[in-house]
């Protein structure tokens, strides 16, 4: 459970059977669930799921947050958001991922529109940027390049030599 709370989405069936189950085995939650948890669920449902050690079914993951959909076939859907996903600047993408993760849980609003800022900055006028914006004009003669490298405030993001 907690390799899928890492995910950026999740999808799961109606009947998948999940649960945190280290309770059963005189364990707490480990790889991450203190972090991931907190940005998916109130701290209250936190503490029955991993306190019980209880299963529960793909719906009611959804109806937690959990889960981002439900769905039948939720391979087939995965596949097509992965799809959608590649069409998109592999820039956007990136810069649309940190701006969350970095963002998501911070309580200063001044910081967040900066955040905006700095990656909108790095993104205008970008090659990707022009590719992605000739796409919506229905052309779409040239691939995108490999993402850029994006910094900070002078920190790299994932590294110039890590294959993120």
């Amino acid at each position: 459970m907690q390799i899928a709370l890492g995910a950026d989405i999740r999808y799961s069936s109606p009947t998948c059977k999940l649960s945190l189950m280290e309770a059963k085995w005189g364990l707490v939650p480990d790889m991450s669930a203190s972090i991931t948890l907190r940005e998916l669920i109130p701290i209250d449902i936190a503490k029955e799921l991993t306190i019980t050690g209880r299963t529960f079914s793909g719906i009611e993951a959804k109806e937690m947050g959990l889960v981002t959909r439900v769905s039948d076939d939720p391979m087939t859907l995965a596949l097509d958001t992965a799809k959608e996903i590649v069409e998109r600047s592999p820039d956007s993408v990136m810069g649309c991922k940190r701006l969350f993760q970095e963002c998501w849980t911070e309580g200063d609003e001044d910081v967040c529109l900066k955040k905006e800022t700095d990656i909108q900055r790095e993104l205008l006028g970008g090659y990707n940027m022009m590719i992605a914006s000739g796409k919506n004009f229905g052309i779409d003669l040239v691939p995108y390049k490999k993402r850029k490298e994006f910094e900070f405030n002078g920190a790299e993001f994932y590294g110039k030599n890590n294959s993120h």
